[in-house]
């Protein structure tokens, strides 16, 4: 047995109180970041495990803690951490398996998010920074809404963006965008809800039941809209699941321009990672988002 299956295995034994004895691993695509795959044991468990440099364990810490917060809904399937493994170079964050691939239902999707969205906080942000894919993601609390927006999300990947090297109208753009952000509030007022916080479709799936689940989060407590948002940015999650959410949770009016305004923090993110025609597309929303204004 190699020694990082070992480590792995005294680990679980550890957290578990069980002793766990591997037979296979599985490579599991799918992860730009962290290399997954699949330890199966003699007795038929199975877990999911994500390897990384040790380096970036606090990715690994952040991702554990806010799969924790998450397991707060019951009305959706969150998979447990298990335990974090630190062995030569690397780290590993050991989760329970979940057995993917059900039938989608929309509708329960949109109930189990609903009910997240409805689970409350004292503040805006969140007890521990974490990590929107690879990129250092800021949540120190703070009680109004607009303000965590401006400095937490646009301000710092717009800082980011500069030292990337973007160009000035981009730089400009959501400048100005920052400066004028009270107008896209001036009749709505969010609750600091808890969010999945990194909800594009890759994130978000049915177990075998057809139970929804949630994993991959970059977790705090903000405005719902900025969830919902983002499952139309990179897929969607279909009309079932809307109606199913504005049951429980109706969106505000002007939802469609605040939408825009949300993503934009998650396209300035893909710019940050990525470069490419990403910084054009940003800069055009920004200016969108100006003239809504103007």
């Amino acid at each position: 047995m190699e020694s990082w299956v070992e480590a792995i295995r005294e680990s679980i034994r550890n957290a578990t109180g069980e002793d766990f004895l591997p037979a296979r691993s599985a490579s599991i695509g799918g992860g730009s970041i962290s290399q997954g795959f699949s330890l199966t044991g003699t007795d038929g468990r199975r877990f999911f495990v994500k390897k990384n440099h040790s380096k970036l364990r606090a990715m690994f810490d952040a991702e554990a803690a806010g799969l924790s917060e998450l397991a707060r809904c019951e009305a959706l399937r969150i998979p447990r951490a298990i335990t974090l493994v630190d062995h030569g170079n690397a780290c590993f964050l050991v989760l329970e398996h979940l057995d993917l691939g059900g039938p989608a239902d929309g509708a329960a999707l949109g109930r189990g998010v609903a009910a997240l969205h409805a689970i409350i906080g004292a503040q805006f942000g969140w007890t521990m920074d974490n990590f929107i894919g690879s990129t250092h993601q800021p949540n120190s609390p703070c009680s109004n809404w607009t303000a965590f927006y401006r400095e937490h999300r646009l301000a710092f990947q717009r800082r980011l963006a500069n030292r990337n090297g973007a160009g000035a109208g981009l730089l400009d753009a959501v400048t100005r965008l920052e400066t004028e952000l009270d107008g896209f509030f001036s009749q709505h007022r969010p609750e600091p809800s808890l969010l999945h916080g990194d909800l594009w479709s890759g994130n978000w799936g049915y177990l075998r039941d057809g139970s929804p689940t949630l994993f991959d989060p970059a977790v705090y407590f903000g405005d719902r809209e900025a969830d919902i948002a983002m499952m139309e940015l990179f897929g969607h999650p279909g009309a079932d699941f809307f109606a199913a959410y504005n049951e429980f949770q109706p969106l505000d009016v002007g939802y469609s321009a605040r939408r825009d305004l949300y993503n934009l923090y998650h396209i300035l993110n893909h710019y940050n990672l990525f470069g490419g025609g990403y910084a054009l597309q940003a800069e055009r929303m920004a200016q969108r988002l100006l003239a809504e204004l103007h």
